[in-house]
């Protein structure tokens, strides 16, 4: 992957290269929604994808809005900030069967991330009948943690109202994120969606948003390049000044209880 660029939550994944895979297509000179708006579809079309495609994302134009071939399990991860493995109880579809979203909100403007989710989370109640339980259950996870010396991020800047801000790249292998305005549990939240294979715990208990930036080589065991960015776990590290480790606890997760085939368009 050369020199992509990616702007907010949404789309992580797809410039770190894991799962789930997502974008977003960033719109010039549009407006953004309203704060306080609370979107909806205000219509929508839900179609499988076709089997050929190769690209997928959760895209943007304006009031418009283009989710393209994912799945059940990525809906549900986008829209309510959690690991597929924290999505229980599912049926085998939720990971196999593709979908491609097409419509428009019921409010002007661009929506915000938070916003984005908000619509995706009312589709999955009204189109997919959704219900889960929020339990927790014993499974592997990560644990993150202030390391020995203590944090190394600056107390935000930004307006208390302002929304986090997560910017990066990744070229060849290198890659670096710069993130704004980013409590604990937001940045674990990025973590278990965009780097790591699980979910993971915010154990910090540092509270407050933060400003820092990480940089990092994707695959530091295969560079020869003597002066490359460490490997992630490292970064976080020495950067961040905070550890993540392997372990095994109780998790926040989604037992699903209730779910049908999306209804007609």
């Amino acid at each position: 992957m050369r020199g992509r660029a990616m702007r907010g939550l949404w789309a992580v994944a797809l410039a770190v290269g894991t799962a789930p895979c997502v974008g977003a297509q960033e719109t010039q000179g549009v407006k953004p929604m309203a704060t306080d708006a609370h979107p909806a579809f205000e219509v929508a079309t839900i179609k499988p994808s076709n089997p050929d495609d190769g690209s997928r994302g959760f895209h943007t134009s304006g009031k418009n809005i283009f989710i393209e071939n994912e799945t059940m399990n990525d809906l549900i991860s986008f829209a309510y900030g959690v690991q597929v493995k924290q999505i229980v109880d599912a049926p085998s579809w939720f990971g196999s069967e593709r979908f491609d979203v097409k419509g428009f909100a019921d409010v002007e403007g661009e929506p915000s991330v938070t916003q984005y989710r908000e619509m995706v989370r009312k589709l999955l109640a009204d189109r997919f009948r959704l219900q889960f339980q929020r339990q927790k259950r014993e499974m592997a996870c990560f644990l993150l943690t202030v390391a020995k010396g203590g944090p190394k991020m600056e107390a935000s800047k930004s307006a208390p109202d302002a929304e986090q801000d997560q910017t990066g790249n990744m070229n060849e292998g290198h890659v670096w994120w710069r993130f704004t305005n980013n409590s604990m549990p937001e940045f674990a939240q990025f973590l278990q969606m965009a780097v790591l294979d699980r979910p993971v715990v915010d154990q910090t208990g540092l509270k407050g948003k933060f400003d820092f930036m990480l940089e990092w080589t994707a695959d530091a065991q295969a560079t020869t390049d003597p002066s490359a960015a460490p490997g992630f776990l490292t970064a976080v590290q020495e950067q961040a000044g905070l550890k993540v480790e392997p372990s095994k606890g109780e998790v926040d997760v989604l037992a699903i209880t209730h779910v049908e085939q999306p209804s007609a368009n």
